[in-house]
This record gives C-alpha cells, sequence and structure tokens, in this order.
C-alpha cells in the first residue's frame, strides 16, 4: 500500500512539471508587436551580424578622444547588427527591477513642449513647469554647413512620430571650414537654425542650439562671435519654451575648467538679457568628460544651467560612468548632448554591450541624452548608410548599425 501510494504521489508530481514546463515555453515564444522601423526583414542575417559586433567590440579600445576625426570621411559602416535587449549594468546585473520602468524608477515623466512646457532645472533635475522631472531623448545633426539637408521638417516629423525622440540638436560649428567662424555663410547657417527651431516647434520636441566648438578647443578663441551669434538667436527665441542654448561643445586640448567658467560668465549674461529662463548647457574639460571638475567648482549666480558630458561606447566605460555618477551624487545637473556606439573618433568599432551599460545607467538617473549624429556620412557614428540618399521616409534598410540601435533603444 506505502508503495501503491508513493507511486500516485511520484505520477502527480510528474504531471504538475510537465504543465509548468509548457507554461514556460508558451511564455518564452510568445509573438511580440512590430512598427514600420522594426528589423524583422534580418532574422535571416542575424548570425552573421552579431558575429560582426562581436568581433568589432573585442577590437575596441580605449583610444584618445579624437573628436576631429569627425569632420574627416572615413571608411565605410560594417553590416547592421540586431540589438540585444537584455540591458543590464557594467557588472552585468539588471540595473532595474522587473516591475519598474526607467522613467519609474528614475522618477521622470513622459516629456514634450505640449505636456511639460518649458523646462527648468530644479534640485539638480531637468523638469516640466510642473516641477516633475523629466529625461530628453534625440539626436544631434552633424554640422550645418556640411549635412543641411537633414533639417527639414519631414525628417524631424518621423524622428518624433515613430522614432519617439522629444529633442533635436542644432550643431553650428565654429572653426572648422565652413563654420560660423571660419568661411561659412553665417546667414545661410542660422537660417538653419531657424529652420531647425521652427520645425521642432511644429512637431512638438525641444531644440538645442549648440556652439559647436572642436579644433578652436578654447571656447573664448571666438568670445565675440558667440556673444553677437548668442544675443541674436536669444532675442529672436525669447519667447519660445522649447529652445534650450548650448554655449559651447567640446572644450579640448588642456583648456581649464577656470577658462570655460569665464567665457561661461561672459555668454550666460548676454542669454539671460534676452531669455531669462531659458536652460543653458555648458561644456566641461576635456572634450565635455570631465564633469568632476565642475561638480567642484560648479557656475553660480545662475538658475537653470546644466553641464555637458559625452561619451563613446568603444572609448568611455566604467571609469567614465564612475566619473559622471561622482558628479551627479554632488549635486551637479547633468546632460549628455553627444554620444555613440563606436569609439571616441567616432569611426571605429563599435560596442554595443557598453552602449547598453551606459543606456541603463543613465535611464537610472534619469539624465537626458542625445545621440551624434543625424547624417549618412561614412562613419559608424552616422545614423545612416552612406547609400542612403533620403532625407526622410526612411526604413530600416537605409539605417546603419548604430542607426538600428538607436530606433530599437529609444523605442523599446
Amino acid at each position: 500500500m506505502i508503495r501503491l501510494r508513493n507511486k500516485i504521489s511520484a505520477a502527480i508530481l510528474l504531471l504538475f512539471a510537465a504543465i509548468t514546463l509548457g507554461s514556460c515555453r508558451n511564455a518564452q515564444t510568445a509573438p511580440s508587436g512590430s512598427t514600420d522601423l522594426m528589423l524583422s526583414e534580418n532574422d535571416t542575417a542575424q548570425s552573421d551580424s552579431e558575429s560582426m559586433a562581436q568581433n568589432d567590440s573585442s577590437d575596441a579600445s580605449a583610444a584618445p578622444h579624437n573628436s576631429n576625426s569627425r569632420t574627416q570621411d572615413g571608411s565605410s559602416s560594417p553590416s547592421r547588427v540586431q540589438h540585444d535587449p537584455d540591458i543590464t549594468d557594467p557588472s552585468g546585473s539588471s540595473v532595474m527591477p522587473d516591475d519598474q520602468s526607467p522613467l519609474e524608477q528614475s522618477g521622470a515623466q513622459p516629456c514634450a513642449p505640449s505636456i511639460s512646457g518649458r523646462l527648468h532645472v530644479e534640485n539638480a533635475k531637468l523638469c516640466g513647469e510642473d516641477g516633475r522631472p523629466v529625461q530628453l531623448k534625440g539626436i544631434s545633426t552633424h554640422g550645418l554647413a556640411w549635412f543641411p539637408e537633414f533639417v527639414n521638417e519631414a525628417c524631424f516629423a518621423q524622428l518624433h512620430s515613430e522614432w519617439g525622440m522629444n529633442v533635436i540638436r542644432l550643431a553650428l560649428y565654429t572653426a572648422e571650414y565652413g563654420g560660423f567662424c571660419n568661411g561659412g555663410d553665417q546667414e545661410s547657417l542660422k537660417k538653419l537654425i531657424r529652420d531647425g527651431v521652427s520645425y521642432a516647434q511644429s512637431q512638438d520636441m525641444y531644440a538645442v542650439i549648440d556652439w559647436h566648438i572642436l579644433s578652436d578647443a578654447n571656447p573664448n578663441q571666438y568670445l565675440n562671435e558667440a556673444k553677437m551669434f548668442f544675443g541674436e538667436m536669444s532675442k529672436e527665441f525669447a519667447a519660445s519654451d522649447h529652445v534650450i542654448y548650448e554655449i559651447c561643445n567640446e572644450p579640448n586640448s588642456g583648456t581649464s575648467w577656470d577658462e570655460i567658467k569665464n567665457y561661461a560668465d561672459e555668454i550666460i549674461p548676454v542669454i539671460r538679457a534676452n531669455s531669462p529662463d531659458a536652460v543653458i548647457i555648458t561644456g566641461t574639460p576635456n572634450w565635455s568628460q570631465n564633469v568632476d571638475e565642475a561638480a567642484q567648482n560648479p557656475i553660480t549666480g545662475y538658475d537653470n544651467l546644466m553641464y555637458a558630458f559625452h561619451f563613446y561606447a568603444a572609448s568611455h566605460k566604467d571609469d567614465m560612468r564612475t566619473k559622471l555618477e561622482s558628479a551627479i551624487n554632488a549635486g551637479l545637473p547633468v546632460i549628455v548632448t553627444e554620444y555613440g556606439i563606436c569609439d571616441a573618433g567616432g569611426n571605429g568599432a563599435v560596442d554595443l554591450k557598453e552602449a547598453d551599460a551606459w543606456i541603463s545607467f543613465l535611464d537610472r538617473y534619469g539624465v537626458s541624452y542625445i545621440a551624434w549624429n543625424l547624417s549618412n556620412k561614412d562613419e559608424t557614428s552616422a545614423v545612416f548608410k552612406s547609400s542612403c540618399k533620403k532625407t526622410s521616409g526612411f526604413t530600416s534598410d537605409d539605417l546603419s548599425i548604430f542607426g538600428e540601435w538607436l530606433y530599437q533603444t529609444i523605442t523599446e
């Protein structure tokens, strides 16, 4: 009798295990929804593209930051890859509870000018008019002088409606050939800024006007030109709640934080004279990486200031996240106005694992991030393939590795 009862109990346990296993398998294979730009046509090429991504990631090294190469033509982008949806922190563990979204964990709210109004900085966070933290997610143009065709309303409309972006950064190079301070047609360049601001407004997006210093290294080199430019722009857009000003993109080549602060103390009052409440972003030393220096000695006397941080995933890893985390914990209002999945030169190997770790980190803290760059330039930091000749109406076939990763990252 005992043996019979044991056999019956074992049979019941086996039946229960079979039912449970079947339920798990059904849950794992449940179909998911798709959108117009989802990358279903790549399923057959997934193994090859994943192999390419692994090779690129293993070759990536923490090379010195060399943003100047972003203005030079490079080699063609590698084949596209599928984005890994499993996002983990650098230690490999999940950074969010399963029942919390990044917005819920960081306290940030969905954000658009029609919802959040004019943004401001409160308790070291970017906030809407109601005082609740918000998070901007979008993309920067490449140099307006070189890729003006992507500043069009149809393009911005697709970025907003299909990609879910809520900010566009308008990169106005200063010292490079054709830049605002080096032979560029200043009136044409200012028209592109005006058009971009207008298109952003009509598509319910914020617009960052970026004074894109790079080869000039020290923002004080064109101080007078910057004063005139920001004086004109801030007067023109004084009533535009969706406009944000970035006064120096990437100070570099030994430019000190004191020199950047001195520049900011000259430019901020010019903007404040016309737009007393607009958010103003200043760059930080060493290609906007040394936010720790700004945290130790922040700019005082002004409200609604933020500090730029830039990273490129194949070059900048745990040590840079630690530096950024320290600045955030010290109470510095930080915004990522430029980032990519490639190396710091803008045209090297990609590192998708590190890129995912960065996004998880930024979402955890509710930090806004703007990708580099909206172009079809033949480099790995461009979101479109160099073979793409469109300026709107993009499909997944037009996207580079970065474009595919960015689309999936922002829309998932």
